[in-house]
């Protein structure tokens, strides 16, 4: 098993590099990821305290709606799963689960918030694969429309159910951090957390950051280039915490709540959308879909890069972003 982030940022940008005045990389971690800022344009003084606030911003996303953090707000509200109690929502958590609605609906049923318990069954470290009893256990406690709310509330009704807003927080996070640089006047760079991309705009003298996406099969290798001034990108696939059972089975983290089996199509699939909490949620969306998945994403309008079980890749590249295969690929 290996983890390993979807993007990087082969140069700061499409031309070869060249020292640029006013710029500032800075790094963390959070989100049990490595995250990095990349401001340009702008003093020094400026970019590091306007860093220092899109950080603070991740991190109180992380804290306030982790399942890891004891005191966060998803913690409350499966801590109270099967009590009966109803648990005090914000505006914010309310807009992050009426859009976790939405994309349930998009999805068929596949995305789906309350798959929490699935986490329970499958373990990715030891390389277990649950039998049939364990998951027939487990499959009753998921279901969105089971979930109850309304303005200001939510209730879990049955214990053992759990939230987890691990498919939409880190994009969300990326979203915010991005916002509160723009708010800080930054107006070049991007915001990268654990490969969750999101721009504030291109280069100082106008040109696109040049990105790679890693190839899903081939450690530090790239299956594509892309150049991107605007927008987000994000990657799903198959390789970033998965095992291999002795019969030769890949079984990766993404799992399908209706079975609770993983995902078994695309190596991986990248989608450019205007916001990254979009281009995530498309991305795990269409992993989850398998075949079909193509279709559904040029039903959205979105850009897009697929690579099939057999390493080939299908792509949509619209006129903003400009996506270029890898010569190494197949």
């Amino acid at each position: 098993m290996r983890s390993a982030p979807a993007l990087r940022v082969v140069s700061g940008l499409a031309a070869p590099q060249r020292a640029e005045p006013d710029s500032l990389r800075w790094c963390f971690e959070a989100m049990a990821s490595r995250c990095e800022l990349v401001l340009a344009g702008v003093p020094a003084a400026k970019a590091k305290a306007a860093a220092q606030r899109a950080t603070a911003e991740v991190r109180r996303i992380e804290a306030k709606f982790s399942r890891y953090q004891a005191d966060s707000v998803i913690s409350r509200i499966n801590q109270a799963a099967g009590t009966g109690k109803a648990v005090a929502i914000d505006a914010e958590t309310q807009g992050l689960l009426d859009y976790a609605d939405r994309l349930h609906d998009l999805s068929g049923g596949r995305f789906d918030l309350s798959s929490g318990p699935l986490r329970r069954a499958w373990d990715f470290r030891k390389g277990i694969v649950p039998g049939e009893a364990r998951l027939a256990a487990v499959l009753p406690l998921i279901g969105w429309q089971r979930i109850e709310r309304g303005a200001g509330w939510l209730r879990l009704p049955q214990a053992g159910m759990e939230l987890d807003l691990g498919g939409i927080g880190k994009e969300y996070a990326a979203d915010r951090a991005a916002a509160v640089l723009a708010e800080a006047g930054v107006q070049h760079g991007f915001v990268n957390l654990g490969g969750d991309l999101r721009l504030l705009g291109p280069a100082p003298d106008g040109r696109p950051w040049r990105l790679a996406i890693q190839h899903p099969r081939l450690v530090d290798e790239v299956c594509a280039h892309l150049h991107l001034s605007q927008g987000a990108l994000a990657t799903s696939g198959d390789y970033e915490r998965y095992f291999i059972t002795p019969e030769g089975r890949r079984c990766c983290h993404i799992l399908d709540p209706r079975s609770g089996q993983p995902v078994a199509h695309w190596q991986s699939i990248s989608v450019i959308a205007p916001l990254c909490s979009a281009a995530g949620a498309l991305a795990t969306i269409a992993m989850l879909i398998g075949p079909g998945a193509t279709d559904f994403l040029r039903a959205q309008g979105v850009a897009f890069l697929a690579v099939d079980p057999e390493g080939r890749i299908e792509q949509q590249d619209l006129p903003s972003p400009s996506l270029t295969p890898h010569p190494h690929s197949p």
